[in-house]
């Protein structure tokens, strides 16, 4: 992974990046990687109704239906695809295409194998243990790879009918079969056959998601293709990514009558559904930080969105509680044992935005 150093961000924005998609991507790590586990522990101390909705709205779904926490998997992969549009504007010329393709093998196959060892288990160095294809990371990397392929070989248009035919292709079988039960649904029966006892969580499909996921990919890259193409009007970008948000969501609690909302089998209802909030999340943010400038008190977000991939795997695979339990080993007395579990938890995740800050404050980005 290559390591970009003394890199000012007002430089980094200046050549494409977008503050606002900066800070709603370090919004949605935040929430990954600090505020959601810290808000569990603390929470959970509490038997009061309001303390339990907020726990409930923390968790992913069981099956049907939508909660605030299964929206933070689906922005992680359409901001993805909303940075493409400006990343893939640099292959232009005689041998771009070759070269855009070396960049997308190579960063899928990263991805790919950081995946693995996030939550596949690579690191147990056990064959038994391994899951081939479970993870966020995995998922990008599919949707990343299909949505290059996509943004190379097609004009707007031609994505766009591409995007349709991935959506029906996941849909039409999965209508068709009819079973939309935990067990009998047919991605799960595909990824029994397929990845069988190296699948990890049998609640979650993957190969023929791979689709849908796709299709959340490529509704990113179209909001970054809105705001790339209209820069020197935002109001008219705004306007089209929150009517196009609008339009989503609509559709796809119509849609819901036939296929039901499922996050963990990535349902083509669900992708429209969390695609048109991220439509809506990207244009709100786009208008207050890109277009009226205000990024007051928000800015600090880019500790976080600015090495994302760096916040996500420090955060899922080392944890930092016994530097934690060593700095505060006499407070479990007074504290008791729950809640000095809760200032380890607050401490672990305090240590790892503290390493993200430093990184940030010497400009060091790590890239895939």
């Amino acid at each position: 992974m290559p390591v970009s150093v003394n890199a000012k961000a007002t430089d980094l924005t200046k050549s494409g990046r977008l503050s606002s998609l900066d800070i709603l991507r370090g919004l949605d790590l935040f929430l990954l990687v600090f505020l959601q586990p810290v808000l569990l522990s603390v929470l959970s101390h509490f038997d009061y109704s309001w303390a339990k909705s907020i726990l409930y709205q923390l968790d992913h779904e069981v099956w049907e239906g939508f909660r605030f926490w299964d929206l933070i998997m689906p922005l992680f992969l359409f901001m993805a695809g909303t940075s493409m549009p400006f990343s893939f504007s640099k292959y232009s010329g005689q041998g771009a295409k070759k070269k855009a393709y070396s960049h997308v093998l190579r960063r899928f196959f990263i991805l790919f194998f950081l995946g693995m060892v996030v939550q596949g288990n690579v690191l147990a160095f056990s064959w038994e243990a391994i899951n081939i294809y479970v993870n966020t990371l995995q998922a990008i990397a599919a949707g990343y790879l299909i949505s290059a392929v996509l943004i190379l070989e097609f004009n707007t248009r031609g994505r766009l009918l591409m995007t349709v035919v991935l959506l029906l292709a996941y849909s039409i079988p999965m209508s068709v079969h009819g079973d939309f039960s935990p067990e009998g649904n047919l991605a799960n029966i595909i990824d029994a056959a397929i990845l069988a006892g190296f699948r990890g969580d049998p609640s979650y499909t993957w190969i023929l998601s791979t689709l849908t996921f796709a299709v959340t990919v490529m509704l990113g890259v179209f909001a970054g293709q809105i705001i790339k193409e209209g820069r020197n009007n935002p109001s008219l970008v705004t306007k089209k990514l929150l009517l196009i948000g609008l339009a989503l969501v609509c559709v796809a609690f119509v849609w819901s009558f036939e296929t039901p909302i499922i996050k963990r089998i990535w349902t083509g209802s669900m992708t429209l559904l969390s695609g048109g909030y991220c439509f809506i999340l990207m244009g709100l943010f786009y208008y207050w930080i890109d277009g009226k400038g205000h990024s007051r008190g928000l800015e600090w977000l880019k500790i976080y969105g600015m090495n994302a991939i760096t916040a996500y795997i420090l955060g899922e695979i080392i944890s930092f509680r016994s530097i934690v339990r060593s700095l505060t080993w006499g407070l479990e007395p007074y504290l008791g044992e729950e809640w000095y579990a809760t200032v380890i938890t607050f401490g672990n995740f305090l240590v790892l935005f503290f390493i993200l800050k430093f990184m940030y404050r010497y400009r060091i980005f790590l890239k895939i």
